[in-house]
């Protein structure tokens, strides 16, 4: 019989009892480690606004989204995604994803979105010893879109910042509107320049939506500090190589970096407009 263990659930939080909160109580909260287990899939479901970040590395087996949830306990519904949409990026080894009667092949920085209503879905890997890491963040959804692959090569591709100002990027996008539909999921990824650290600053928030910040690509013994709080209560987090961290509606989300790095970030929320923020100038922050 499978093994089924307990989903790790994060309550919502408000920004009131968050400016009392210790180190340990806010890395309990919001940091989510430990998101690569060999043939298991790890999942994190928040209550700000029902995300779930998964990760999984198949090694030596086909591994199933489903892998050891109890699904109707945890979701109410008979499959992962009978009620959601996914996000999937390759961030290891190469590998494929089968979503029903399809197959993708997944490359380093790959994508796939998988639209409500699949009901297999599962993950593997070409090399056990170079096993693929899928990074994966699901929203609720209200109605079917299509499955779609986008490879790296495929993403649109934003330029930002500069070396002057530590800040040189490009910005990918990925799962956009400009790219393709979704119910209410945006998923990118920001790849950092070398000899760049700092992530959007100046600092933002975004009362109709939440995001969550997945930092790869970290050289070894650097850390990224990661900064949430309202502007004027900021806290940080100090984050390592692989680490996922939630960003309620209510929380800046910068970082700065002891060298360069890359980050995916999720979005979900009211709408998908991305004017649809309130920027902070810098020397407001507290």
């Amino acid at each position: 019989m499978r093994r089924r263990l307990p989903m790790d659930i994060r309550y919502s939080c408000n920004q009131r009892d968050f400016k009392r909160y210790t180190t340990e109580e806010t890395r309990n909260e919001f940091l989510i480690k430990n998101l690569y287990v060999p043939n298991e899939v790890v999942a994190v479901y928040s209550h700000v606004d029902r995300m779930v970040t998964l990760g999984c590395m198949p090694t030596t087996e086909e591994v199933s989204i489903d892998k050891g949830i109890d699904i109707w306990a945890n979701f109410g519904t008979s499959y992962f995604l009978e009620r959601r949409e996914i996000g999937i990026f390759n961030i290891g080894g190469k590998g494929t994803i089968k979503a029903d009667d399809e197959t993708f092949s997944m490359g380093y920085k790959d994508c796939l979105y998988i639209t409500k209503g699949t009901k297999v879905v599962t993950f593997a890997s070409e090399d056990p010893e170079n096993p693929a890491k899928f990074y994966m963040v699901s929203a609720p959804a209200h109605k079917a879109c299509k499955t779609t692959f986008i490879p790296i090569e495929k993403a649109a591709k934003r330029p930002l910042g500069a070396m002057e100002t530590s800040n040189k990027r490009t910005i990918n996008q990925f799962i956009h509107p400009d790219v393709l539909e979704t119910c209410q999921l945006s998923m990118g990824m920001t790849v950092l320049e070398p000899g760049s650290v700092w992530n959007t600053m100046p600092s933002h928030t975004h009362e109709r939506r939440m995001e969550i910040y997945m930092y790869f690509e970290v050289p070894e013994n650097n850390v990224v500090f990661h900064m949430m709080g309202e502007g004027n209560e900021t806290r940080h987090i100090v984050m390592q190589n692989e680490e996922a961290v939630i960003s309620p509606s209510w929380s800046i989300h910068s970082g700065a970096g002891t060298s360069n790095y890359t980050f995916i970030w999720a979005m979900g929320g009211e709408n998908q407009a991305f004017d649809d923020m309130d920027n902070i100038p810098t020397t407001e922050l507290r």
